[in-house]
């Protein structure tokens, strides 16, 4: 596991974190900036498995 997997799926669990508190107390901008920290969490994790992979 590299860095940027580790770094990716704390993205991921931030952005979800995000998303409920903007769905919670009903601020669309907060829910969408989750949103769109899941993705790019998602994205880094991604790339982090394609490092490993090309590693072995």
């Amino acid at each position: 596991m590299n860095k940027d997997r580790i770094e990716g799926a704390a993205k991921e669990a931030k952005g979800a974190v995000k998303e409920a508190v903007g769905k919670a107390t009903n601020s669309p901008k907060t829910e969408i900036s989750g949103k769109a920290d899941k993705v790019e969490g998602k994205v880094q994790n991604a790339y982090g498995k394609a490092k490993d992979a090309i590693k072995h």
